[in-house]
């Protein structure tokens, strides 16, 4: 059977052991065709392959529900639900989300793409089933690595005292993004070791019936263990274990390098287009390895993704007890990071700026109430970081610099951003969280920076009248550039650099009154809440100052061109300038 006949797993139902095994060759081909050209998750999809089809063979979708933990290892499920042209044919490729979508299709339950959370929202589905008095299938899919999320503890606390269907899939392929930390792991290798019979069992201990499917990527094997598990009255795990990035040599082997990669040459595992381009990643992570060799006390901290602030392999090893991986799990990260610090240690936590949201209650209660100088790496921060709907990366504004106690900086170069980096890791005074530019680095040299922002002020880079644009971070090259091109028509623009958003420079503000009638914001964003929407609060009883607020609506948007976004905001220099000239008319 050809893949390109499958509309619904009904069409696979009827088919043999053998031909099961060959449509799982065509669904790794067909992956490894969209994401060599693409990009993507290449490991956790691969390694899904086999329990995905046993799972859609075994049971009734989308009348059985199953929901796939942060859907890193939905693509073939993709596949088996009638979306199998947006993986082989490239015209499509960008119609199929990432992750699961129900605006996609009707096997698709919830959109996923933050993690541990599919034992809760599944539990969620199987309450409401057994209010109806239904009894179809619930089942909940989840990797090893999910498993350190604290959602997964608290679903898999509560989802045990149900008294009816209830099926847990553990996808164990001993991996997170990088390698698992934490002291649950000792428990599922000693269960792989045994064959699932050992007497120490994480899973019966929560109070769940146990199954151990040994080859986890042995199609029959998964099917047989489905069969037992499919109209079972009670919660049970079905714990299998699986090879990441199964059938690709270079993903079996560095399973790390593959979670998710750019194009890549399919018979070398080479990366396309490379951008060997210096990145804010490395950078950080220099800067920390430089430190912790000259101050033992220094720690970084990561949630499960140690390259966002460059901890690759060979400097987690340089760093040694000074790295902390907490698994994914950003909530202990954050207090972490605060209990460190009232320790005497000087913690870095890095973090993507879609991450951190998930650790708002700990930002506020353990670390700011508290005061402690822990220091926030918010990466990926604005609409120049990722695009799906799931990873959105510009709400961090409105929600740290409104916790009171944290100073949020927003530098706008490399040279700024080590300037503010080295004085928070030293100070003990106060948090401080810091905006790390988006993109490409931006070195500068004509502008000096100061060594302390304990009192820090605004930085007024060009000084005019009439219009006082102000660049926040990033998009700090976007005033001046719109400054330039003022000039062209007469216009002397006044070029600002909040250098931070948590707070305003009032006696800055104040003195724009006195020959200026527009002052513009441009923030990488959201306008609600935002940094732009202080500075219009603080002109708002003057009758001289007009503000014009640029920056993201609020909005959940999907897999955006970053080009066509700035567009439509216009958040491009020429169009800025263009209704500055018709405001100053």
């Amino acid at each position: 059977m050809d893949i390109k006949e499958i509309h619904s797993p009904a069409d696979i139902k009827g088919l043999s052991a053998s031909e099961l095994i060959d449509i799982a060759k065509q669904f790794r081909e067909a992956l490894l065709f969209k994401l060599s050209q693409h990009g993507g998750h290449v490991g956790p999809n691969l390694g899904m392959v086999e329990a995905t089809i046993a799972l859609h063979y075994v049971f009734d979708s989308p009348v059985d529900k199953i929901v796939y933990d942060v859907s890193h290892q939905s693509y073939v499920h993709k596949m088996l639900t009638g979306r199998v042209d947006g993986f082989i044919d490239p015209a499509k490729f960008d119609t199929i989300s990432g992750y699961t979508e129900p605006n996609e299709s009707a096997h698709d339950f919830f959109t996923i793409g933050h993690t541990s959370t599919s034992i809760t929202l599944a539990s969620g589905l199987a309450r409401a089933r057994d209010l109806r008095g239904d009894n179809e299938n619930i089942i909940a899919v989840i990797g090893d690595g999910s498993l350190s999320g604290g959602q997964a503890f608290e679903g898999l606390d509560s989802a045990a005292l149900l008294k009816s269907n209830f099926i847990i899939v553990v996808n164990d392929n001993q991996m997170s993004i990088a390698e698992n930390h934490g002291g649950i792991y000792e428990n599922l290798q000693l269960l792989r070791e045994t064959d699932g019979q050992a007497p120490c069992n994480l899973f019966k201990a929560f109070g769940y019936d146990y199954i151990y499917v040994k080859e986890g990527n042995d199609i029959q094997a998964l099917i047989e263990a489905f069969q037992k598990v499919k109209d079972i009255d009670h919660p049970i795990v079905v714990h299998i274990n699986t090879q990441k990035g199964k059938g690709y040599a270079p993903a079996e082997i560095d399973r790390e390098k593959w979670h998710w990669e750019m194009p890549f040459d399919r018979q070398s595992g080479e990366l396309l287009n490379i951008d060997e381009s210096e990145d804010y990643n490395s950078i950080t992570g220099d800067y920390l390895i430089k430190e912790m060799g000259r101050d033992p006390m220094v720690v970084a901290i990561t949630a499960g993704t140690p390259t966002v602030m460059g901890f690759d392999a060979e400097r987690r090893r340089q760093a040694g007890r000074q790295f902390i991986d907490m698994g994914i799990a950003e909530q202990d990260a954050v207090s972490t990071a605060s209990g460190l610090a009232k320790g005497g240690a000087r913690p870095f936590f890095g973090v993507y700026s879609s991450f951190i949201q998930r650790a708002y209650d700990q930002l506020s209660q353990d670390v700011a109430i508290n005061g402690n100088a822990a220091v926030f790496g918010i990466f990926a921060a604005g609409v120049v970081g990722m695009n799906d709907v799931t990873h959105l990366g510009w709400f961090d504004i409105p929600l740290i610099s409104n916790i009171p106690n944290i100073l949020y900086l927003a530098p706008t170069c490399k040279e700024e951003y080590l300037a503010m980096l080295d004085w928070a890791m030293k100070q003990n005074m106060m948090p401080v969280a810091i905006r790390v530019p988006g993109g490409r680095v931006i070195s500068v040299t004509d502008r000096t920076f100061p060594t302390d922002y304990s009192n820090v002020t605004a930085e007024v880079v060009s000084e005019g009248s009439k219009v006082a644009i102000i660049g926040v971070g990033d998009f700090f090259p976007m005033a001046q550039k719109t400054a330039e091109i003022l000039k062209e028509s007469g216009i002397e623009a006044t070029v600002i650099n909040p250098r931070y958003v948590s707070g305003l420079d009032k006696e800055l503000l104040e003195n724009l009154k006195a020959n200026h009638s527009l002052v513009v914001t441009l923030e990488s964003g959201l306008l609600d809440g935002g940094y732009g929407q202080k500075v219009d609060g603080f002109y708002a009883d003057c009758d001289t100052i007009k503000v014009l607020n640029y920056g993201v609506p609020k909005k959940f948007l999907d897999r955006y061109n970053i080009s066509d976004l700035l567009t439509q905001l216009r958040l491009k220099p020429e169009l800025i300038a263009q209704d500055i000239k018709a405001q100053l008319k």
